[in-house]
This record gives structure tokens, C-alpha cells and sequence, in this order.
């Protein structure tokens, strides 16, 4: 297993960024590769643009979204709780006694709160929890909490990047795990034969806004996504449901419910991972959509687009886990389809 460079792992991970609150992951993208690409920008929606020129003037884009699946404050009740908004999808029986950092006037901590098991009747127990059921508490009254918090303001989960064998675990793998594999790819790539666009996009949890933005400025030729995937290789679970397993390579995307993915890229990148000897596994997700979509609809030039994804356990929950070698070969087979992009036969065949 190649090394990971953990700490800027660590730290994409733990950096807050919801959907229209991505400035602080924001920041750290742009300090982490300011010297390392021939230009990066912000542009109105906050879509981070690094750029590398390349031999051709033909147009590469990668796409990671950087914003994470969310809460904001939408009422503060007499007695100072929270009332919230999710931004992205959430599993509402995962946020049982969770904590958060509500992002006010200063970072405070939270703890989500629903009716104890003890007062619940027969009905209640057996009844799924939504997320209406859900509170925050936050140890103050609403004096306390008004001092610092207000409607709107940004809500993160409160958890923190460890090691368990060959994986690691945090909130937002999804896709801080792509935010990391973008930023690794673009400061090792010294030349490319097309211009390439490492792409760090806005809001993709509430309708892959900001990849819409950046591919219909880009206008790429080309697109690669760069995106978590479900792994469901855990007890109890069917052949059929797996989707794709931890350890067992990046995952090439065949379909998703927003996108097909263009059948040349598909085998392309296939032929690269055979030609490099890079593991891999196809993923065919019969639920959920990524960034791919956004170029393939939105770049005038027809974008012949496609995905790698990183198969992640515990998907849009409080935390998440995904391998620490399927992430270092999702960047060998990211790094070599992009320096070789040129040297295959694009035609529809």
C-alpha cells in the first residue's frame, strides 16, 4: 500500500463546509495548491478553478465537490433548542445523540436530542425517526443561544479523521476522500496533453449546482468525476446489494441514476487500469447522482464524460469509512488517464 499524506487527508475531512457555506474547505484547497497549479480562482458561485495548461488546447475537466451533507438553524424555540433545516440527504436514525458544531458568531457544539425510548408507547417504538423528531441542544437558554446563533446560521457534524487497520473514518468522507485525491492528482501532474481544469465544485448535495456553473464556463471535451460510492460488503447483505467492496480498487462508474456514463470513457479508463496494473471494480448505483451529470449536460462541446468513485461504508451518515489503498489507487488511475487522455481512439466505434 502506497502512503497517504493523512494530515491533508485529516484536515480536508474535519474542515465545515455545507452546501453554500464551502468557505472554509474553500480556503484550504486554494493554500494547499496555490504553488503547485498555473492558476487557480474562485469564480461567483465559489467553485474552486486550479488549472494546469496542457499541449492542446482541447479541455479536460475533474470534478470534486467539496461541500458536505449539512443542517441549518431554521427556528430557536423558547427554551434555546434548535430546530434545523438538513441540507443534503440524511439517515434520520443515525443523528440520535450525535453531536454538532453549529458555525454562529463563534463554533459551538451541539447535541442532537429526540424523545427518550423510555416515554415512547408501542406505536412510537416501532415507527422509523424522521427528522422532524430531532432537536439540538445546546446546554443554554435562548438568551445564551441568541448571543451567538441565528436563523441561517450553518450546521456540521462533530467528528474527527482515525485510522482502523487499513481504513479511515470521519465525517464527510464523502467527498472530502475526492477533495484529497483532486488536490494529490493536481499537485503531482507536471504536464498533461490537454488543458486540464481540477474542478472543486459548490452545493453538489442540493442539486449539483455548482458543477453546472463550472462545466458551462469550462466547456470541457472530456470529463472525469471524482465522487464517493456505496460499499455495502457488511453481514446480512445480498450479492446484488453490494454495489462495490472496501479494498478491492477505485470503482470504475458505468450508471447512476442522474447519468450513463459515456461508453468510451467507461472503456478507457478500464484499459488504463488493465495497462497499469491498478485494481478495480465497475459500479453500477441504482440510486443517487454525481457531477458527471452536470458536464455531460452542460458543456457545449458534448462532453464525453465519466467517474471514478471511492467505495465509502456508512454513506450519509454521521461518519463514514472508506480504504486507505482503494484511495491511493484511485489516484495512480486518476494521474494516468489524465497524462494519457491523448492516446485513445475517441470515436464512436
Amino acid at each position: 500500500m502506497k502512503n497517504l499524506h493523512i494530515e491533508l487527508l485529516k484536515n480536508s475531512c474535519e474542515t465545515a463546509g455545507v452546501p453554500g457555506y464551502e468557505h472554509r474547505i474553500r480556503s484550504l484547497i486554494i493554500e494547499t495548491l496555490k504553488n503547485h497549479v498555473d492558476d487557480i480562482y474562485t469564480d461567483g458561485l465559489g467553485n474552486v478553478i486550479s488549472f494546469i495548461k496542457g499541449k492542446s488546447s482541447k479541455k479536460l475537466m475533474l470534478a470534486a465537490h467539496m461541500d458536505e451533507i449539512g443542517f441549518m438553524v431554521k427556528h430557536i424555540d423558547e427554551n434555546g433548542f434548535l430546530f434545523f433545516q438538513t441540507l443534503g440527504g440524511f439517515d434520520p436514525k443515525t443523528l440520535t445523540a450525535q453531536r454538532v458544531i453549529v458555525h454562529g458568531k463563534k463554533d459551538l457544539i451541539g447535541v442532537m436530542g429526540s424523545k427518550p425510548i423510555h416515554l415512547m408507547n408501542a406505536e412510537e417504538r416501532k415507527k422509523l425517526p424522521e427528522v422532524s423528531d430531532y432537536f439540538i441542544d445546546m446546554g443554554m437558554n435562548r438568551k445564551q443561544v441568541e448571543q451567538y446563533i441565528s436563523i441561517g446560521d450553518p450546521i456540521s457534524r462533530e467528528r474527527q479523521l482515525i485510522e482502523m487497520g487499513d481504513m479511515v473514518n470521519c465525517k464527510s468522507i464523502d467527498n472530502r476522500v475526492s477533495v484529497y485525491i483532486l488536490m494529490e492528482t493536481m499537485m503531482k501532474l507536471k504536464q498533461a496533453p490537454y488543458n486540464t481544469y481540477g474542478v472543486f465544485t459548490v452545493q453538489e448535495e442540493v442539486g449539483i449546482r455548482g458543477a453546472l456553473v463550472a462545466a458551462h464556463g469550462i466547456n470541457p471535451d472530456f470529463g472525469i468525476a471524482i465522487d464517493t460510492t456505496i460499499a455495502y460488503d457488511v453481514p446480512n447483505a445480498k450479492p446484488e446489494e453490494m454495489i462495490t467492496k472496501l479494498g478491492a480498487g477505485p470503482a470504475i462508474k458505468i450508471m447512476d441514476s442522474s447519468a450513463i456514463s459515456d461508453y468510451r470513457m467507461v472503456k478507457y479508463l478500464k484499459e488504463i487500469a488493465t495497462k497499469h496494473k491498478i485494481k478495480w471494480q465497475p459500479e453500477v448505483l441504482p440510486a443517487g447522482g454525481t457531477d458527471t451529470a452536470a458536464m455531460q449536460r452542460m458543456s457545449r462541446s458534448a462532453c464525453i464524460s465519466g467517474a471514478i468513485s471511492i467505495p465509502t461504508r456508512h454513506l450519509h451518515q454521521v461518519i463514514e469509512t472508506a480504504s486507505k489503498n482503494d484511495i491511493a489507487l484511485a489516484i495512480d488511475l486518476l494521474l494516468h488517464s489524465i497524462k494519457e487522455l491523448d492516446e485513445f481512439d475517441w470515436s464512436h466505434q
